[in-house]
């Protein structure tokens, strides 16, 4: 699974790498212990437009498909398994036409031994961006007047695979990790054939573990209120 992770650059710095056509407002600062519904900077492809506009938007995570009846759903849809998205409801639809990419600087995963849990920050060995395979979602708030721009809540959940390699000695899942090339092919709301999509995305993961590093970490990051780069810091 993958419920915390690091956002350590502001996300406008990632308009180049993944060649953002448009940049929303008020997109959220760093993080060192982004937490399920925290706001997070996700990138999607908007088929509004022809070709569809490559957006950076702020969204919640947590998924809230537009069927609930309040957001509170999404507080438990933080992760995805990669296997099952296209059976269940909650993610189907979405695997379809909205798919997303989340940027991070590294996640934290927690290692159970002997009764106690040790975190460890898993990140790229040459500190370049990471990249999760998500879906997205708009969720309308029956609540909010039609003319509040706050009626709609954009959420997101990351997809998870079995872990392999290294990852396996510390947690049995992992976040599916695409390259900043796959990107464009997952991003795309008109690719057909979207179970070939995700298999192919699965089947390259083992290729980008083999690029990670990892380190133990403070237990402090377990307390969702703390919050700064000695999150990430090696225990002495």
């Amino acid at each position: 699974m993958c419920g915390r992770f690091v956002v350590a650059h502001s996300g406008t710095e990632l308009v180049g790498v993944l060649r953002v056509d448009l940049v929303g407002d008020d997109l959220p600062g760093p993080s060192f212990n982004v937490a399920p519904t925290d706001s997070a900077a996700i990138v999607l492809d908007s088929a509004k437009t022809e070709p569809p506009t490559r957006r950076l938007e702020t969204a919640r995570w947590g998924l809230v498909p537009a069927w609930a009846k309040n957001p509170g759903v999404g507080a438990k849809a933080f992760n995805a398994r990669a296997e099952e998205v296209e059976s269940k409801p909650m993610f189907r639809r979405a695997l379809i036409k909205r798919r997303a990419v989340i940027p991070a600087t590294g996640y934290y995963e927690w290692k159970s031994e002997g009764g106690a849990k040790t975190p460890y920050f898993i990140h790229p060995a040459d500190d370049a961006p990471m990249f999760f395979a998500g879906l997205y979602e708009w969720w309308k708030d029956p609540a909010k007047d039609a003319d509040d721009p706050a009626r709609w809540l954009l959420s997101f959940t990351i997809l998870t695979r079995d872990s392999i390699g290294a990852l396996g000695s510390v947690h049995d899942r992992m976040p599916l990790f695409i390259d900043g090339d796959y990107a464009d092919v997952w991003l795309d709301p008109t690719t057909e054939n979207v179970g070939d999509l995700l298999d192919a995305a699965v089947d390259a993961a083992p290729a980008l573990v083999d690029s990670l590093s990892m380190r133990e970490v403070d237990r402090a990051v377990g307390n969702v209120r703390n919050n700064g780069p000695e999150l990430i810091d090696p225990v002495a």
